[in-house]
């Protein structure tokens, strides 16, 4: 019961925090209520023409009023439903605004643990769940409560035993609905989870699609897309069923209420205690009362809804951020690193380094070698800040690099990884990805030079303005290379990392690339996670990693001769 009545607290609070139009809600809400008010006018109206109807009765200012009611009625109806039209579009794009950057900010280890498509799903699909309960669904309900109020006040002076006979129907209609309503969220709740994991499985499969042909996985994934579709088929269905049982039930209720109505309704007629005009205009105002009743179904169904979106993006928002730009800037320039006692786990059952400790000095080159998952890509993880170390601590100088606000380090360190990911875009923006400055051709093309990229490039027709499509498939592996390294030169960093930068390539790209990655190292501290030992004989210290701890530092032929597991990989690969 606390949880519940916790999680309704949250739910209001959460929507009363969203940055929506007031003034714009408020003028919206009017309207609707001017629109309401009006409509409680016609039966009125109505009756007087049933009543006293004649063709001399039919007046010209009768006939005015009653075209301005429904005039007035149809402008302020288009203008509130466009003012709370804006009103959603708004708070919903502001909360998209306020996730997007909230994901922008999150650590690493919250993108290991959820996939993209059901992050996707949480800033898209359920954001529009609250949109459409603010600007539909509740506006709807306020004006359908102001609906029947109003409708009941007026029949209760018009006939209060007609009335009462109607609101028969009201404690039946609750009865039925109550538990209808729960079984709903929970169907509301399953089919929102199910869309977000079919998202992300979708997502996942198009964003892989050539590993997906190559591997001939389409029999795998046609069969895991149908399981999906089936599940989503079954939620419909489980909703399709609700809706079979509330529609027809509330079209029995009505037309019990209706027929109730017009036969007592006809026999006070017939016996003079009311007026046709009268019975009329109480027919008009139950079906004023029914409507809304029955679009209360569908907002107790949203308002579900949209507890379980808010509750998801709720705990997105909740999740601590980044650092950011929290600390001070650093000039890190000819600054020695120094690890000390270095110790990381992703998880408690899952160690990955323990007690990690070297001594880097500005300029020198830095290997990280040995078998594979003995946590030389976690080390560079935290050497980028993707992780935060459980123990020990990394220090540029005399100063902890968590004490640097993380734009001031990262925007000092170079990467260039084996894959060189890309965005989608030109190569020119590519080139100029995340910097907040602009940049001219002629920088461009040096640092394409520089990257020996500049002679493919040319030979585009389109140059610098060239798409290179989805992650970069338009180019081959040595053009995104050397547009990775002319990325790196642009930057100018302090700190170079390399996750072997050549390994994929041919020989002739291999080649050039080195050429460049050599032309890029000069003058940098340079870290390499060795897959050849070919590429590091020359590294000034060469760590070797064995099951996350350091079990030799020392130069190529220093650790030939004192490390017999390097010195087996040096036989394998160097003889």
């Amino acid at each position: 019961m606390k949880t519940e009545k916790s999680s309704q607290q949250s739910f209001f609070s959460f929507i009363l925090s969203m940055n929506i139009p007031k003034l714009a809600l408020a003028i919206g809400l009017c309207t609707s209520l001017v629109t309401t008010l009006v409509e409680l006018s016609i039966p009125l109206l109505t009756r007087k023409m049933v009543d006293d109807f004649s063709t001399s009765s039919i007046t010209l200012a009768l006939a005015g009023i009653i075209a301005i009611v429904f005039i007035i009625q149809a402008v302020c109806d288009g203008f509130s439903t466009y003012l709370l039209s804006y009103v959603g579009q708004k708070a919903v794009s502001s909360l998209r605004e306020r996730m997007w950057l909230k994901l922008l900010r999150l650590p690493v280890p919250y993108f290991d643990q959820k996939s993209s498509g059901e992050t996707v799903s949480r800033v898209v699909n359920d954001t529009v769940i609250i949109k459409g309960l603010i600007s539909d669904q509740f506006p709807q309900f306020i004006t359908g409560v102001i609906s029947i109020i109003g409708s009941i006040t007026i029949l209760l002076i018009m006939d209060w035993k007609m009335t009462l006979l109607m609101l028969i129907a009201v404690p039946v209609t609750t009865i039925i609905m109550i538990p209808l309503g729960r079984k709903m969220e929970k169907i509301s709740k399953g089919l929102q989870d199910e869309t977000a994991t079919f998202s992300g499985n979708v997502q996942q499969t198009l964003s892989e699609i050539r590993l997906m042909k190559a591997s001939n996985a389409e029999q795998t994934e046609k069969i895991k897309g149908n399981v999906g579709i089936l599940k989503l088929f079954e939620y419909g269905l489980k909703e399709a069923r609700i809706f079979a049982l509330v529609t027809p039930l509330m079209h029995l209720i009505v037309m019990i209420v209706i027929v109730m109505i017009i036969s007592y309704g006809g026999i006070r007629v017939s016996d003079g205690t009311m007026s046709t005009g009268s019975l009329v205009a109480f027919l008009l105002y139950l079906f004023q009362i029914i409507m809304p009743i029955t679009s209360f179904t569908m907002f107790f169904t949203q308002v579900q809804k949209a507890k379980g979106a808010t509750k998801r993006i709720i705990e997105i928002l909740n999740i601590d951020e980044e650092q950011g730009n929290q600390g001070f800037d650093m000039d890190i320039t000819n600054q020695p690193i120094h690890v000390e006692n270095l110790s990381f786990s992703y998880s408690d059952d899952e160690p990955v380094l323990h007690g990690i400790s070297f001594d880097v000095e500005p300029g020198q080159m830095i290997a990280f070698a040995g078998p594979s998952g003995g946590g030389k890509t976690t080390m560079f993880a935290l050497l980028e800040r993707f992780y935060e170390p459980n123990a020990g601590v990394i220090k540029i100088g005399d100063t902890p690099i968590q004490m640097l606000s993380m734009k001031s380090w990262r925007s000092q360190i170079g990467y260039v990884s084996q894959d060189s990911p890309m965005m989608a875009g030109t190569i020119r923006e590519n080139l100029c990805y995340g910097l907040d400055h602009e940049v001219d051709d002629q920088k461009l093309w040096q640092v394409a030079e520089m990257a020996f990229a500049d002679s493919f490039i040319k030979q585009f027709p389109h140059q610098l303005e060239t798409k290179v499509g989805e992650r970069g498939v338009r180019l081959s592996g040595g053009q995104r290379q050397r547009i990775a390294i002319a990325r790196a030169f642009l930057r100018d960093p302090k700190i170079l990392m390399m996750d072997e930068a050549t390994a994929s390539l041919d020989s002739q790209s291999e080649r050039i690339v080195q050429q460049a990655l050599t032309r890029l190292m000069e003058g940098r501290t340079t870290f390499v996670i060795a897959h050849r030992l070919s590429t590091i004989v020359n590294a000034d210290q060469i760590i070797f990693i064995e099951k996350g701890k350091i079990t030799g530092i020392g130069r190529h032929h220093e650790l030939v001769a004192s490390h017999p597991l390097y010195h087996e990989f040096a036989e394998q690969q160097l003889t």
